[in-house]
């Protein structure tokens, strides 16, 4: 190959990188399958991925993150095999299909040192609109609400706004997070932090109120007790075929709801949680 030759080839694949970061690398013979999108989605989707290559040799499935809205322009886009969104589609994303893997449901946490325990869902969407800033105002000590929130273009953010705010804005004042792991930071060390986030990725530091005197559980969103639940979706363009109807197929199978179950989400079939 002549010198002219490689540097024009070298440019493309310099340009194919920078454009289509989310394109998995595979060796010869093996498949590959990238996902994009939902940053809650993307550590369950990371396991799934994980158990799945293990059980199927010479397959590789990538997943990132970049957010609901990144993840759905990629799939669109072809750049993802795959798309994660934790949001129903909205006008003008009607070109892809959607594959419901699990339900969530969004808990609402606080710091552990916070003698808080339950809120109406009218006092979340005063706190979130501005309309309350004291904990004085919902049944706690005297003290000023830090407001934690996720960013536009969050499927998180989204299912928050449709579910609980209406038709009123998150108050200017909310400190922006762009994952579920930095509202849980936040929120561990801040005594007097209000923020919400994925049932399934809660961990010790936080703790989860109850919402209308109902805690956020599997149990609860199953029985739909709870009222903040929303989908976790696969999307793709048209009927998936090949890897990525493997993988499908895989998730939405049993092991793969047993393994989303034992994470904390709601499978779409309740009976594959019976064991827990």
């Amino acid at each position: 190959m002549c010198l002219r030759c490689g540097r024009a080839l070298l440019a493309v694949l310099l340009v194919a990188v920078v454009l289509f970061p989310g394109v998995a690398c595979s060796r010869p013979g093996q498949a590959a399958l990238t996902l994009a999108g939902s940053t809650s989605i993307q550590p369950f989707a990371e396991l799934l991925a994980e158990n799945f290559m293990a059980s199927h040799p010479g397959r590789v499935v990538d997943v990132q993150g970049g957010g609901s809205s990144a993840g759905i322009q990629a799939t669109l886009d072809g750049a993802a095999g795959i798309g994660m969104s934790s949001r129903d589609l909205k006008p003008g994303e009607e070109g892809l299909l959607g594959h419901c893997i699990a339900y969530d449901a969004i808990a609402l946490i606080v710091n552990r040192q916070n003698p808080v325990t339950s809120l109406t869902l009218d006092q979340v969407r005063a706190i979130f609109s501005g309309q309350a800033r004291d904990w004085s105002e919902v049944g706690g000590p005297p003290h000023r609400i830090t407001v934690i929130s996720r960013e536009e273009g969050s499927g998180t953010r989204s299912a928050f706004d449709d579910m609980v705010m209406g038709e009123l804005e998150v108050t200017p004042r909310a400190l922006v997070q762009d994952s579920n792991g930095a509202i849980r930071e936040v929120v561990a060390g801040d005594p007097w932090a209000l923020g919400y986030m994925s049932l399934g990725l809660l961990d010790e530091r936080v703790r989860a109120l109850a919402l209308d005197g109902v805690a956020p559980s599997v149990a609860s969103a199953l029985k739909q007790e709870y009222r903040l639940v929303r989908p976790f979706l696969f999307l793709t363009r048209g009927a998936p075929a090949g890897l990525a109807r493997e993988f499908i197929d895989y998730v939405l199978g049993p092991e793969g709801q047993l393994l989303l179950a034992g994470e904390g989400l709601v499978p779409v079939n309740p009976s594959e949680a019976a064991g827990r």
